[in-house]
């Protein structure tokens, strides 16, 4: 498990009032968070791991998680993905920034979960609308945010589970 470093802070050169400072941006999103949750037993023992990449230089963290008992695997890969965003939110305000300088892309292997935020699915019962509707709270933080499925051969690559 690796401490990702904070943000790098703006530059301190003075700039006029008047003149808005142009963003330094790259192609592409800031940050990739990769995440995946599961249960030992569907409901049983929640778990999940995410991990959280700054695209400018490389510098990441792997998180393992464990939820405890009676979840079921979409609750866990929801709550992963929520524990990533709020790591991220913390890390980047403790660094004196704002979580909307900046964009995102997601990966994850749950279609119920990437449909469900992006509004492709319903969320018919309350404990699965009550995770979209905080996930959507979160992401709205940011700058820009995509959602993107991928194998789940290739989340357990990234996360190892």
């Amino acid at each position: 498990r690796g401490q990702l470093p904070s943000p790098p802070r703006p530059g301190a050169a003075p700039i006029a009032a008047q003149e808005p400072r142009p963003a330094a941006r790259r192609d592409g999103p800031d940050y990739l968070i990769v995440f995946d949750g599961g249960s030992r037993g569907n409901p049983g023992q929640g778990y999940g791991s995410y991990a959280i990449t700054r695209l400018q230089d490389g510098a990441s963290r792997l998180e393992r998680l464990e939820f405890g008992g009676g979840y079921t695997n979409n609750e866990a890969e929801y709550d992963t993905l929520i524990a990533a965003l709020k790591y991220l939110v913390h890390r980047i305000e403790e660094a004196g920034r704002q979580p909307n300088e900046f964009s995102l892309e997601i990966r994850g292997d749950s279609a119920l979960v990437i449909n469900q935020v992006q509004g492709r699915w319903k969320a018919k019962e309350a404990r699965m609308a009550e995770r979209r509707d905080r996930t959507r709270e979160l992401l709205r933080r940011f700058g820009s945010v995509e959602l993107k499925a991928q194998p789940r051969a290739e989340s357990v690559r990234i996360l190892g589970h």
